[in-house]
């Protein structure tokens, strides 16, 4: 008999923690549709740039401004998720992807792209609220793997766009249909069936327990507890969270923003500044958001730098599982230092790839060129040019070619004129997914979900997040701009000095959060400070 409970007592336990797994992951599929997006545009760039015959500040505008409709999404969120709760919020973001997705799919101007990727961008707080929402549900000792799984997520929908953009530009000549007029609709446009699947499993979940608890809804927290949790840690975890969130029901929005910046909240504010702004600036949205444009960069064929998008990605999501399985045995603080050591390592080594490169245009080069099917005429005007820059070779590219040609022909140009070693550059590049993807990427959603409590969580992690986003918006919005003016080499010497910076201030001031009650991490934080 008692061989019989203590089995039964298990297959409980297990069943609890595969319910909790599944809330957890439902949640975090907004990750995987922010992925999609950033992936798809990555791809569709090279052919909006030329239908619309952008600018490089134009292009960049149309990836930065999903960031400014997250930084004005952010200012909402957190009253928001406070008044109406985490999972009314999120099938709200759901709704609002969709949104985005109709309007950039069937875009007939440079104007309503930029208008259905500014939607798609308030849409992109469902990361912010998706961190809360494990963080409040997920219990204390696996915490760090829950929230993981936001970053997992992201990176799964990375490589999956990256995947079904190889495949559409590889079927360009192939199906008559398809033509570089179209192909970036039907990159935007798949997005919709995820944000379908999404906003179906959003109906499944219960509410945050901890969000229930602190309007009073005990009895409904309680049932949600014990669907997750083992049955004799439900009446100690909520009489601490009582404890903590007992006088939320008279705080204002603005009486928790007092809060969060009072002097006793000063040094957790200061971290989650600080890893807000390291995390951002470290060029991974460069990477994710231009990754055909990095690649072409090296010299490869347009289809081969589709192509190593499916390698880049598949690099993200494995390391991503490694930071999941290491995140509670190695802990947030050594993942972090690690993470940042190995990043400005990664971006010394493209900046050397980078800096070592030159560029000339002889007859050979022009044949080349014509190979591809681009109009190569018009490099008889640069014959016998000797560059030493990627920024020289684009300007006198640009004075031949008018904007609607030269998205689509300076690729096979540089392909084809490139005198480089690949090698520090790809090794760079995949070291720098790598490093990202175990470390601050997953971790920062860790920290920001465990340093602040109930009292002021709903106001605290949007105000991170519009941190990080502000910092993430400079590297996608000037990314364009730095390449054309600055050079590969210089913009990703500059992405290793703001690692090395990082590193140091991390090493200095983050707390190991391990393992700890939300409640409990608080309290010894604002204690200690």
């Amino acid at each position: 008999m008692i061989e019989t409970s203590t089995a039964d007592n298990a297959i409980t336990k297990t069943n609890k923690h595969i319910q909790a797994i599944k809330f957890s992951m439902i949640a975090a599929f907004g990750g995987f549709v922010f992925g999609l997006d950033a992936a798809n545009i990555s791809g569709a760039l090279r052919y909006v740039s030329s239908q619309f015959e952008l600018t490089s500040l134009q292009t960049g505008n149309v990836v930065g401004c999903a960031i400014v409709g997250v930084i004005l999404a952010l200012f909402f969120t957190g009253s928001l998720c406070q008044r109406f709760g985490r999972k009314k919020v999120l099938i709200g973001i759901s709704l609002t992807y969709s949104l985005s997705t109709v309007i950039s799919a069937f875009a007939v101007s440079y104007e309503m792209l930029v208008v259905g990727r500014f939607i798609g961008g308030v849409a992109f707080a469902s990361i912010t609220v998706s961190a809360m929402y494990i963080g409040e549900i997920a219990p204390a000792k696996q915490r760090g793997q829950f929230v993981s799984v936001n970053q997992l997520l992201i990176t799964l929908g990375s490589l999956c766009a990256f995947i079904i953009n190889y495949f559409l530009v590889k079927s360009i000549g192939n199906i008559e249909s398809l033509t570089d007029e179209n192909i970036w609709r039907l990159m935007l446009g798949f997005e919709i069936i995820p944000n379908i699947i999404w906003f179906s499993l959003l109906l499944t979940i219960p509410e945050s327990p901890r969000w229930l608890i602190s309007k009073q809804r005990d009895q409904e927290a309680q049932t949600v507890f014990e669907r997750i949790t083992e049955q004799g840690e439900v009446a100690p975890l909520m009489a601490e969270i009582k404890q903590t969130v007992k006088q939320d029901s008279s705080q204002s929005v603005m009486q928790q923003l007092k809060l969060l910046f009072s002097k006793p909240m000063r040094f957790l504010v200061l971290i989650a500044v600080c890893y807000a702004v390291v995390q951002g600036a470290t060029g991974m949205n460069a990477v994710l958001f231009y990754a055909p444009t990095v690649f072409e960069q090296i010299g490869m064929s347009v289809e081969n730098t589709f192509l190593q998008t499916i390698v880049l990605g598949s690099v993200s999501v494995l390391f991503t599982l490694v930071a999941i399985f290491t995140v509670e045995k190695l802990g947030r603080k050594a993942l972090t230092v690690i993470g940042l050591l190995l990043i400005t390592l990664a971006h010394v080594s493209i900046w050397y790839g980078f800096d070592n490169a030159s560029y000339v245009i002889n007859q050979p080069v022009i044949e080349k060129v014509a190979e591809q099917q681009v109009d190569a005429d018009k490099l008889l005007l640069l014959l016998g040019k000797h560059y030493q820059t990627d920024v020289e070779l684009k300007a006198d590219l640009a004075s031949v070619y008018t904007k609607k040609e030269l998205p689509l022909v300076s690729g096979a140009v540089i392909n084809a004129s490139i005198n480089i070693n690949p090698a520090f550059v790809l090794f760079g590049l995949f070291a720098f997914l790598a490093a990202f993807n175990m470390s601050i990427g997953p971790i920062m959603w860790v920290i920001f979900s465990e340093i602040f409590s109930s009292r002021v969580r709903s106001v605290a992690l949007p105000f991170a997040a519009l941190v990080q986003s502000i910092s993430s918006w400079s590297i996608q919005q000037f990314f364009p701009w730095q390449l054309e003016n600055m050079g590969a080499a210089n913009t990703f010497l500059y992405y290793g000095g703001v690692a090395f910076v990082g590193c140091i201030v991390m090493w200095l001031i983050l707390p190991e959060t391990k393992g700890k009650t939300i409640e409990a991490i608080e309290r010894d934080l604002v204690t200690a400070k």
